[in-house]
């Protein structure tokens, strides 16, 4: 199976930035996209940002020219830069994997990783 370890959360001010860092390890041959979700009390698991192996990603709407995600050129690395943070970015960060095999989608997810942004 596929292992992730996250890294970087912490607390922040608003206005000030975090990196969060995600690698998968095990069965990943088959990965196709890495990325981040969060959930913050009271509301639902939400998609942050996703970065593929074709090297096209996804944002969420409310995250858009204030975070980044990218890839590391060994393609098992996710990052998410996270610049002008607001407190309502505070959640609990979950990394997600990807795996196809014959068209089937595989999701693993790591422990998550909890961002908070003061006033």
């Amino acid at each position: 199976q596929v292992q992730l370890v996250e890294s970087g959360g912490g607390l922040v001010q608003a206005g000030g930035s975090l990196r969060l860092s995600c690698q998968a390890s095990g069965s990943i041959s088959i990965l196709n996209a890495m990325g981040w979700y969060r959930q913050a009390p009271g509301k639902q698991r939400e998609l942050v940002a996703r970065a593929r192996t074709d090297g096209t990603t996804d944002y969420a709407g409310s995250v858009k020219g204030r975070f980044t995600v990218s890839l590391g050129n060994a393609k098992n690395t996710v990052y998410l830069q996270m610049n002008s943070l607001k407190p309502e970015d505070t959640a609990v960060y979950f990394c997600n994997c990807q795996l196809v095999r014959y068209s089937t989608y595989y999701a693993y997810w790591g422990r998550g990783t909890q961002v908070t942004v003061s006033s």
